[in-house]
């Protein structure tokens, strides 16, 4: 089993900004529909803009570590 990652300086609900810019013309919506999984407890949702399954934040949380594939809410990228 791998060693436990700390955890990066913010919210899990936000993006590193490298993985999902602040200026990405979806960035809301983005956001909108990943908290919306998060509420409902869902692992993961539907990009909005690629359609692509993209894993919550909590999904890695329960992980424990980053397993450096470039997840876009990866809560362990400093």
């Amino acid at each position: 089993m791998q060693e436990q990652t700390p955890l990066a300086d913010r919210l899990p609900t936000q993006p590193h900004p490298d993985r999902l810019a602040p200026t990405h013309p979806a960035y809301d919506e983005i956001l909108t529909v990943h908290a919306a999984a998060l509420e409902r407890g869902e692992p993961g949702y539907l990009d909005p803009v690629t359609g692509l399954y993209v894993m919550t934040a909590a999904v890695h949380i329960e992980r424990g570590f980053c397993c450096e594939r470039g997840c876009r809410h990866c809560p362990y990228l400093v």
